[in-house]
């Protein structure tokens, strides 16, 4: 007799019901593992047993049983509080005393999440506004753009090595040039090695101004390692919650040419989240200001008199730019190009960070540089030449009559390096001096003006037996050394060096300019010679030349 469905059905549920009490059986398996089995149901549900959530705690003569050791509820866990970062209290600390709008990181325009705010205003390029919910507000003091942190050495905290991302961002770029490979798998042409962008990463993650002195305008592999750098703050920053609502990076460059090859190189990061617009006197202004109002750019590439023309019609706002560069320091425009440079940095709020390419050794824009750079400064090259090592270092040689003559005019020197000085930082002048001279004579003229007096422990024990008190009026420390002492000595602390004698070799002179001003774009090398010195003009005359210097008539006389 055929059996019904429904009987079909209750067998086959009975069948399948004893397959799954086999299964979940702990008898079935041994001892071990049952008891693995059921820490891991307690582990799941949350669930200690107190042996397990005891505190082994060491009997005493006084408690020998630990009665006195309070029992947890391990039933019930307290949830943790999070702790707030040091950013979160200096932004706390900072709303009880500013008007929490408007605000910038480093000079940049940022918005800061704040979970109790549902509506932010983001302000664009154009200056309109738009309200947006995503729990975030903008933070504005005194109706100014202001820095979280102040100071742009706390730009870029990061490892000792770049992250995943910027290794990403160069992939993009080098796959998008070389899309069939073309590098065959030479690693040492990889953009992820190359040398001169390892070492720029790091100067940036020091938080000082660069100034490059290779000789040469940006290429490519240069141009791929700023624009990964910069997205891969960008990003950092939007994780811990910041909005930018203005341009990130300002790249100006001379020509339409530079700018859209700036610009391709970058372009291959809009895949990341991060767009380019480049402004050039090649395409119509009106066209330009309509893409900046539906574009909002994290990279601007521009010629510098565009985009001072977009400024001054309120297209475009770069007063919250956090990263500027500046390349074409040889434009054929000369100095209209400086000027227009340096208007376009005096539009920029804060102290955004600086890289400039010093490619022209013209001594006539060291004026300008140092118009940009006025801060410390780290000096990056590959260029083991004189005139790329020593850029920016002003070289006054100076012939003389007389011996009297020389110190006195080493002093007129020093005097003028401090009566001028245009740098923040303190200003070290270095005397080096040779072991055949009167060191009492100089160090009683030097100290006759107020000055403090280092003088290197060779000179000291040369001079045994005479005082060389240091006191008086001081002003500033001036250091002496001999000229055995140079390969010893940090020269690259000292932006002002004196040879008030010049007993030197040209080796010696040639150490002290490309090992001097390390720190800053004010160097000064001063050298004083005399007709006894004539075997020295001819070799300094070249070097002179080679820096692109201005030779005296004097010297060439000599």
């Amino acid at each position: 007799m055929a059996k019904g469905d429904d009987a079909v059905r209750r067998k086959k549920n009975k069948a399948q019901r004893k397959k799954l009490n086999r299964k979940s059986d702990s008898s079935t398996v041994s001892a071990r593992v049952a008891s693995i089995i059921a820490a891991k149901k307690r582990r799941k549900a949350g669930k200690r047993r107190i042996c397990q959530g005891m505190c082994f705690s060491l009997p005493t003569p006084d408690d020998p049983f630990n009665e006195r050791l309070d029992k947890k509820d391990i039933s019930r866990r307290e949830p943790q509080k999070p702790k707030p970062s040091k950013l979160d209290r200096k932004v706390s600390a900072k709303r009880k005393d500013s008007v929490a709008t408007k605000g910038s990181v480093l000079g940049h325009n940022v918005a800061l999440k704040d979970e109790q705010k549902k509506s932010v205003t983001l302000i664009n390029n154009m200056g309109k506004s738009r309200h947006i919910d995503s729990g975030k507000m903008e933070i504005q003091q005194d109706g100014k753009k202001v820095g979280l942190h102040g100071n742009q050495e706390q730009a870029c905290k990061s490892s000792d090595f770049p992250s995943k991302y910027l290794i990403l961002c160069l992939k993009a770029i080098e796959d998008t040039l070389y899309p069939d490979g073309t590098y065959n798998g030479e690693e040492e042409k990889r953009l992820f090695v190359n040398p001169w962008g390892i070492e720029f990463w790091k100067c940036y993650s020091a938080g000082k101004d660069i100034l490059e002195t290779s000789g040469s305008s940006s290429d490519f592999e240069q141009i791929a390692w700023i624009a990964s750098t910069a997205a891969d703050v960008i990003s950092r920053r939007e994780k811990e919650g910041y909005l930018f609502t203005g341009p990130f990076l300002l790249f100006i460059v001379p020509s339409k040419e530079k700018a859209l090859k700036v610009r391709s190189l970058c372009k291959p990061l809009k895949a990341q989240g991060i767009h380019t617009v480049s402004l050039h006197p090649g395409a119509s202004i009106d066209h330009q200001i309509n893409g900046l109002q539906s574009c909002e750019p994290e990279f601007l590439v521009s010629t510098p008199e565009r985009l001072l023309e977009l400024v001054s019609l309120k297209a475009i706002d770069i007063s919250g730019v956090s990263m500027l560069v500046i390349d074409g320091m040889e434009s054929a425009s000369g100095g209209c190009y400086l000027d227009t440079v340096k208007s376009v940095r005096q539009s920029i709020s804060g102290k955004p960070h600086t890289l400039v390419f010093f490619n022209s050794f013209n001594n006539a824009y060291v004026p300008a540089v140092q118009s940009l750079l006025t801060g410390l400064v780290y000096r990056l090259s590959l260029n083991d030449s004189v005139a790329s090592q020593s850029a920016g270092i002003i070289q006054s040689i100076y012939v003389c009559s007389s011996k009297e003559e020389r110190t006195m005019k080493g002093i007129q020197a020093l005097d003028n390096a401090y009566s001028n000085q245009i740098i923040a930082q303190h200003l070290k002048v270095l005397y080096v001096v040779g072991k055949d001279n009167n060191i009492q004579k100089l160090v009683s003229a030097v100290k006759f003006k107020g000055y403090s007096i280092s003088i290197s422990s060779y000179l000291n024990s040369m001079e045994s037996g005479n005082s060389l008190d240091c006191g008086g009026r001081m002003r500033s420390t001036v250091s002496i050394i001999g000229s055995e002492n140079i390969s010893c000595t940090d020269l690259g602390e000292y932006g002002v060096v004196i040879i008030p004698d010049f007993v030197l070799s040209i080796d010696d002179y040639l150490q002290i300019l490309t090992r001097m001003a390390r720190h800053t774009v004010n160097g000064v090398l001063h050298s004083f010679l005399t007709k006894d010195d004539s075997q020295h003009a001819g070799p300094l005359i070249e070097i002179l030349e080679q820096c692109g210097q201005e030779v005296a008539e004097e010297l060439r006389n000599l």
